[in-house]
């Protein structure tokens, strides 16, 4: 993707649209390559563990440390996968709580005032709170192929880089359940106990909830999946291809609307940009919308042709997470969520 075309994308538009948005091809070609915590009583402290400690990243990276990290930093929605393995992190960056305090959805089920918080919004990370954690590691997600770690700032990454070694877990271009195992891998090694029966339950029941929508989409050929995110001018419709969620349902059989390659261009070939005069562009039985607290949320848009739309007027509508977290727990909604919505919809398009 060429500088010029990622010239186009302002920083609203690449957070606030669908399928993760081009978040880690877009930033890369921009040069952005560059804070819930326990609560559960089954949280493993890294620092009770002894021996040295190895993670192989996916960026091919091998961190290596003199015993298992008990200072972790992390981006929120990985933290908050940590979180359901029983591993707890000091601090976190990337959106944490909402504009009234509350814990924003890519926090989980963290309790989010024992975090030390060093940024809650795009382009935020305090380092001088950073450094005073002491952190043994950072783990953050990547958008990109590149190896962008995701919500570190480009101005600072260097000054973070010096700080403490970085793992980043892929969620480019694969499905689902690449990035599941990979978090799985890396909250065993920290210590967690894989075994436990809410682990090991929640990973069967994510499978039984992959059967059942495998079922559903098999039994609703005709029904049109709809993946779009709103911003105040903007309706992002994204494709399959590049989202780990998307991918996946697809791969289980779901029929997403697919805009073509070339519409899809300014968004790093995630997203095709619509106006809200244009929204009905795509012929649609359910809309899955993005429920990430950057963007607007269906019960909130406005516009007259949104509210025309047939899956909308049937109540067809349904959250969707373009960075779901990833533990088992988390993920096996989202997969109960659109089976329902398959299993109940009717054709409207």
């Amino acid at each position: 993707m060429s500088n010029a075309r990622a010239t186009h994308l302002t920083r609203r538009g690449i957070l606030a649209a669908g399928g993760a948005l081009g978040l880690g091809a877009v930033l890369a070609a921009c040069g952005d390559d560059d804070a819930k915590s326990g609560g559960s009583g089954k949280e493993t402290s890294a620092a009770e563990k002894s021996g040295p400690w190895t993670f192989k990243d996916d960026r091919g990276t091998t961190v290596k440390l003199d015993k298992i990290p008990a200072n972790i930093v992390a981006f929120t929605g990985v933290a908050a996968a940590l979180h359901d393995y029983g591993i707890s992190v000091k601090g976190v960056f990337g959106p944490t709580k909402t504009a009234d305090g509350k814990p924003d959805v890519q926090a989980g089920d963290m309790d989010i005032s024992k975090v030390e918080i060093l940024g809650n919004v795009w382009d935020q990370f305090n380092v001088e709170k950073y450094a005073a954690l002491a952190p043994d590691v950072l783990i953050t997600t990547m958008f990109d192929a590149a190896g962008t770690l995701w919500y570190v700032p480009a101005a600072s990454k260097d000054k973070i880089a010096k700080l403490a070694p970085s793992v980043g877990i892929s969620v480019y271009d694969r499905q689902l359940t690449a990035p599941l195992q990979r978090m799985w891998e890396l909250a065993e090694s920290l210590g967690a106990d894989m075994t436990a029966a809410t682990v090991t339950d929640a990973k069967k029941k994510f499978e039984a909830a992959a059967t059942r929508l495998r079922a559903a989409a098999k039994a609703k050929p005709d029904i049109k999946v709809m993946a779009g995110s709103a911003s105040q001018d903007i309706f992002y419709v994204s494709g399959t291809n590049l989202s780990i969620d998307l991918e996946y349902f697809k791969a289980l059989g779901v029929n997403f609307v697919e805009p073509p390659e070339s519409a899809k261009k300014e968004g790093g070939g995630w997203y095709e940009s619509l106006s809200w005069e244009n929204v009905d562009k795509y012929k649609a039985d359910i809309i899955m919308m993005d429920d990430r607290s950057s963007t607007i949320q269906p019960a909130d848009i406005t516009e007259a042709t949104w509210k025309k739309l047939p899956a909308v007027k049937a109540g067809q509508v349904i959250p969707r997470s373009p960075e779901p977290i990833l533990s088992y727990d988390k993920c096996t909604p989202l997969l109960e969520t659109l089976a329902e919505a398959l299993e109940n919809a009717k054709k409207v398009s």
